[in-house]
């Protein structure tokens, strides 16, 4: 009698991180996630051995490889170019992602009509499963967008998306969204995890196979992470994140992966009426010039890849009876601006404890280098003691525990950026290196130093 054969036992797969459980549980043990537990098919086991196969192309010495099939194209749009290094390479996966109404699909149609308009190879293909092809279509009226190379389809089914690649021959594919887009020939539903790995396998292959540089669009969790397993990241080529405030025309495109160039490069946009426009000068919108000086405002320089951005952080402090003083911290970390109060207290005897304390910065913009902490230092004193800082001044240093003024990198390029829009004196850290002409540098090697210059602004006024 032959042994009876255990079929496979069910399996329970978490729909956003992909954890495998023996038993449906109500949440997930890898992601903490509530209700993300779903069925899936059970998994095969793996062949105890595989046999060789005749490889698709025979295997060069790397001398010999073609350069040219992987020259980057210019995508039309200079500030996407930048992020990409250069431009978009052939057969590259690029996957965008960003919180709803960013203007993903708003600047992924702007690149498809440049590259439908411009000297690109081929026509551009825009998949939609988000949108009907006439929700598109008002889109591209409003931004201007329309152009007879500038293809559309709107289609969640991988099959139908494969079909339209080959009927229309384009030199650039765009999917909105790849969590929309469903492979018959797997299991779950669209935006699972095996979907999503399923969808993207199929698409990276096409691009891969065909040379076709090929745009995803990627949704992301509460956290702002990218949707989806992690193996996502790891398929495609590059990783770009769309950020930007609601309340605020600024957007930032950001490189989180890239192989092909620079994976910290920051690309400004503006969200406008009639569609989104790249800004080649993002500094005067982080600054807020005034004709008469206002105290509680400090300039500083952050780098942003290799981009110096001038950002303007104002503080306020207000006398409080509560017995817990205010802290609100918008665009700044608020770790640091504590810790700044702690360092003005104990090192610069400027007391903040029965003050309410509101720091932020001009623009929506966000810091997170440690550069601005004496920006924020001397904001928070000028509007302690009511005293403005010197016009035309900007504020460079890290500041430490003891109330020493460290060292940054990049000093002399955050002060060219700051002598080219007018700035004419800096506050920075001892030993800078090389500094630009037209600048005059004062070097501070504590918080004390620093703070001589409010005080002796305060002895000048009375």
């Amino acid at each position: 009698m032959p042994p009876k054969t255990r079929s496979p036992r069910p399996a329970f797969r978490c729909a956003d991180c992909g954890h495998e459980v023996a038993k449906w549980v109500g949440r997930c043990p890898g992601c903490q996630a509530w209700g993300t537990i779903e069925e899936a098919a059970p998994a095969r086991p793996a062949l105890a051995k595989v046999s060789a196969g005749a490889p698709s192309t025979p295997a060069r010495p790397i001398a010999e490889v073609d350069l040219d099939s992987a020259r980057s194209v210019s995508t039309g749009i200079g500030e996407l170019d930048r992020v990409l290094g250069g431009g978009i390479v052939p057969g590259a996966v690029v996957l965008l992602a960003g919180e709803p109404g960013v203007g993903k699909s708003t600047l992924l149609l702007e690149v498809a009509h440049r590259w439908a308009s411009g000297s690109s190879p081929g026509a551009s293909l825009y998949v939609t499963g988000e949108e009907s092809a006439g929700q598109v279509r008002l889109r591209a009226e409003r931004t201007d967008s329309v152009h007879p190379e500038l293809f559309l389809g709107a289609e969640s089914d991988l099959s139908a998306v494969l079909g339209h690649v080959d009927a229309v021959k384009p030199g650039l594919l765009i999917v909105d969204s790849v969590q929309t887009v469903q492979s018959p020939d797997s299991d779950g539903s669209p935006g699972g995890v095996t979907q999503v790995r399923a969808v993207t396998t199929a698409l990276v292959a096409l691009a891969k196979e065909r040379g076709l540089p090929v745009v995803l669009v990627g949704h992301v969790t509460k956290d702002g992470a990218v949707a989806g397993p992690r193996v996502l990241e790891h398929l495609v080529d590059v990783v770009l994140q769309f950020e930007g405030d609601r309340h605020s025309s600024l957007r930032m495109l950001r490189g989180v992966k890239n192989r092909f160039g620079p994976s910290d490069e920051v690309g400004c946009f503006e969200q406008r009426d009639d569609g989104i426009a790249e800004v080649l000068d993002p500094s005067g919108l982080f600054i807020n010039r005034q004709e008469a000086a206002v105290d509680g405002t400090a300039v500083t320089v952050m780098v942003e890849g290799k981009r110096p951005l001038l950002v303007e952080i104002q503080a306020l402090l207000m006398k409080t009876e509560m017995a817990m003083p205010r802290r609100s911290v918008s665009g700044l970390d608020s770790a640091r601006v504590s810790m700044m109060l702690a360092v003005l207290g104990k090192h610069g005897h400027i007391p903040t404890g029965s003050h309410d304390v509101f720091a932020a910065t001009v623009g929506g913009t966000k810091i997170g280098e440690p550069a601005a902490d004496l920006a924020i230092a001397m904001a928070v004193a000028s509007s302690q003691t009511g005293r403005p800082l010197p016009p035309n001044l900007v504020v460079i240093g890290e500041v430490g525990l003891a109330g020493e003024i460290r060292r940054v990198n990049g000093v002399g390029r955050r002060l060219a950026e700051a002598a080219r829009l007018g700035f004419d004196r800096a506050l920075v850290p001892p030993d800078p290196g090389p500094l630009p002409k037209g600048i005059k540098v004062t070097e501070v090697a504590t918080i004390k130093d620093a703070l001589k210059l409010v005080r002796r602004r305060k002895q000048d006024s009375d």
